[in-house]
């Protein structure tokens, strides 16, 4: 691909880097796929790393022609194992593009990491329009809360310590699901952690609270425990609530515009990216 894009941090391991470029090469040899979007998950991406956080390497591939013509279709998934702190896997664009527009956040926020390892900018730009236009918005803003709720109620006590690491995987949801309630007009929310809590525009000491935590963990590679903070548990629990009243669940009905743009897109990509025999 002419124009591929490669936004790696200064900060990640040139040894790691080459691991994953080397998986990445393997995959498209062995499985004969090409990998149009490849970028970094998890912490890293979403603005809070610690000194030791894995790599989270998540791939789009398109695999040969006459593999989707096939009667006995492909897994729509490529996985690696999991060694040290890599963790490299992958979905076939086909299951990106239903997942995407079933209102999975998912695949929205890998089109939107600001770390990509490699891939083709007309991938990303495609399909972040497709998403655009189409994707359920009530649905993602579902899929926060799901999310965040699960991450509530596994880590979080209302009369004991909680993990200070894991308050983000309460609060990213939460203030995704306020900035979706301030955008009103706009169905994906920012990936960037720090750039979504800026434009939530949250409660000034719920800012710091988050503002401290990504400092502490950037250094910290145990972050310890504490009580719960008020700020914080009244936050996450006022927006889980407030979105479970305004976001509707997913329609099951997939609107014929979208689904004629999804198959236009992917018809287009086929021809675009899959390998020749």
């Amino acid at each position: 691909m002419d124009n591929d894009i490669r936004t790696i941090p200064f900060s990640f391991v040139a040894e790691t880097v080459s691991q994953i470029d080397a998986r990445l090469d393997a995959i498209e040899t062995n499985d004969r796929v090409v990998i149009s979007w490849a970028i970094e998950s998890g912490s890293r991406a979403w603005g809070f790393p610690s000194p030791d956080s894995d790599y989270d390497c998540r791939f789009l591939f398109v695999r040969r022609e006459d593999d989707y013509l096939s009667p006995w279709i492909r897994r729509d998934v490529i996985e690696t194992p999991l060694e040290g702190d890599l963790d490299v896997n992958g979905w076939d664009l086909a299951k990106a593009i239903k997942l995407l527009l079933k209102g999975n956040a998912v695949v929205i926020e890998w089109l939107m990491s600001p770390i990509a390892y490699r891939g083709d900018p007309w991938m990303r730009d495609t399909l972040l329009d497709l998403a655009t236009r189409f994707t359920d918005r009530d649905a993602v803003a579902r899929h926060y809360v799901h999310l965040g709720e699960g991450q509530r109620r596994s880590y979080f006590s209302d009369d004991k310590d909680v993990a200070l690491k894991k308050l983000f995987y309460a609060l990213r949801p939460a203030a995704a699901l306020r900035w979706m309630r301030l955008h009103a007009d706009q169905r994906v929310a920012p990936m960037h952690f720090p750039t979504l809590m800026a434009q939530c525009e949250p409660p000034s000491d719920v800012m710091q609270i988050a503002s401290d935590l990504i400092a502490l963990k950037a250094t910290s590679k145990e972050m310890g425990s504490a009580p719960l903070p008020a700020a914080v548990k009244n936050f996450v629990d006022s927006e889980f609530a407030t979105a479970r009243e305004i976001f509707a669940p997913r329609s099951k009905t997939l609107d014929a515009a979208a689904k004629e743009a999804a198959e236009a897109l992917f018809r287009t990509a086929i021809r675009r990216y899959a390998p020749r025999p």
